[in-house]
């Protein structure tokens, strides 16, 4: 439960990051309050998707994984964030990213920050 709790905050902060670094991500709510919880589900169904339809796609594309020496990462995550805002939309969530080249960027910079985010959050069950 705890692990779970800590992709989850580490999930929204990398996600506020990239709002807030790129005009192109927006996240909107009428209060502060409402744009937490926002970002919270928000991030829930990031690591939803991420659990569940990454590890898919990853075996998949494992030609193309080898072909670029990894660097089809980029495009795999920026797929998945553009992922994640279909799907809030679905769910009514007021998240949206636009276009795919924000996309790429907000998936780089959601890797860079989650990382270090488990870096520095306890992860011990």
């Amino acid at each position: 439960m705890k692990h779970f709790l800590v992709k989850t905050i580490a999930n929204a902060a990398a996600l506020a990051v990239a709002i807030w670094l790129l005009k192109d991500i927006t996240l909107t709510g009428e209060n502060t309050a409402r744009k937490i919880l926002t970002l919270v589900l928000v991030a829930l169904i990031f690591g939803l998707v991420n659990f569940i339809v990454k590890p898919v796609v990853k075996l998949l594309s494992l030609p193309l994984f080898i072909l670029t020496l990894g660097l089809i990462t980029l495009v795999v995550n920026a797929l998945m964030l553009l992922l994640t805002s279909f799907v809030a939309g679905k769910f009514g969530l007021a998240f949206h990213v636009a276009g795919f080249g924000t996309a790429v960027l907000g998936g780089l910079i959601v890797s860079i920050v989650s990382w270090a985010m488990h870096m520095v959050l306890p992860e011990d069950d």
